[in-house]
Parts: structure tokens; sequence; C-alpha cells
């Protein structure tokens, strides 16, 4: 099923400071998400990304490793197209 990616605000300007190889992989994923739809780049992510629903506070969003401390967090709403939003990307403190 297709998706449409968008951007919140604060996501967009913290992908703006985020290190070269970090924004590479972001736009990857976006690519790969509005080209091949959500299930499928979840698919084809295999374990490498660890694509994985959040819980807590965060419950009802996911979360992707760009690399080992990177996290992309996004939302997805089911209609007929999959839009999906990107609400923040980080470096993951542990």
């Amino acid at each position: 099923m297709k998706a449409e990616v968008h951007l919140t605000k604060n996501a967009a300007k913290q992908i703006k400071s985020a290190p070269k190889e970090i924004k590479e992989a972001i736009l990857e994923w976006i690519d790969s998400v509005e080209k091949f739809g959500l299930l499928e780049t979840r698919r084809l992510g295999g374990k490498g990304l660890h694509d994985e629903p959040l819980i807590g506070k965060l419950k009802g969003t996911r979360s992707i490793r760009l690399n080992r401390s990177w996290r992309l967090y996004y939302t997805e709403k089911r209609d007929e197209l999959i839009l999906v939003t990107v609400v923040r990307v980080d470096n993951h403190k542990y």
C-alpha cells in the first residue's frame, strides 16, 4: 500500500543538524517508504532497522535505528493512503 511521509517542523530541524550519514539514512528510508510502502520497507530493512513500537508515554509511536545511537521516531495513520509522520530524530541516550 502506498505511503506518504511528512516531517514535523521539529523533526525537519533535527534532521538539518544531524550528521551527513544520518541524513542519508533518513532520505533512504523515506524514499523506500514512499516507493515500496511501510510494510515492505520494514520487511526489506530486516533486523537492521529494528523497527519497533514504543511503550509508555511514547505508545502509538514507532522507532527505527539509523545507526548505533541515532533514532527516527514516527507515527502512521492508515486510510486509503498510509500517512507516515516523522516526529523526532535524535541521538539516543542509553
